[in-house]
């Protein structure tokens, strides 16, 4: 069930793991993409945090909105408006349920819907799409998140600036499911998933 306050303790994990891992998320990206991964996190998470301090939504969907409207703004890449629309899909749906899986799968719909990525296409949704199914059957924890992540490594990129390199971006991991996966992992220290 997500309560203001352990959608709070999320973010505010969240931001940490970001910070602590920005150059290991770089450097994953430098091998496929921009290699700004972990720099645009940063700013994302930074932005987030900076307007909950300074707005204090009363709200989950109201928190929600917010996280999203400061990930879009802020966040280069594609990361900013996939993980954006996450939070926005969820806020959308969050005056009517508290349920985790529901507004999970929410999020889920709205990256695929923006990115039109699908499973096995080295995105973030190889991590979303266990996930959401594991939250579904109240099965989530940090292995079945790690091992989504872990198994983007051999997937040859069918989406975003990984997918010009072709055969030659498989033997990585995709920096958008590791920071998904801390994303995800940062939920269940939260508290969040019952």
């Amino acid at each position: 069930m997500l309560t203001l306050e352990n959608l709070e303790t999320w973010l505010t994990l969240f931001d940490e793991k970001i910070h602590q891992h920005r150059d290991y998320l770089s450097e994953l990206d430098t091998a496929i993409g921009d290699g700004d991964h972990g720099n645009n996190m940063v700013r994302g998470t930074e932005a987030v945090m900076a307007a909950l301090q300074e707005k204090q939504p009363e709200t989950v969907a109201d928190m929600l909105k917010l996280v999203a409207m400061s990930l879009i703004g802020k966040v280069g890449g594609a990361s900013g408006p996939l993980y954006g629309t996450a939070f926005l899909e969820m806020a959308k749906i969050a005056n009517s349920t508290d349920n985790l899986a529901e507004l999970l799968q929410a999020g889920l719909e709205g990256i695929q819907k923006r990115g039109k990525a699908v499973p096995q296409d080295k995105t973030m949704v190889d991590v979303w799409f266990p996930v959401v199914e594991a939250a579904k059957a109240d099965a989530l924890t940090e292995q079945t998140i790690w091992d989504a992540a872990e198994a983007t490594k051999p997937l040859v990129a069918k989406k975003g600036r990984a997918s010009y390199l072709g055969e030659r971006s498989a033997g990585h991991l995709d920096p958008g499911a590791v920071s998904s996966a801390y994303l995800f992992s940062a939920l269940l220290e939260a508290g969040a998933v019952q």
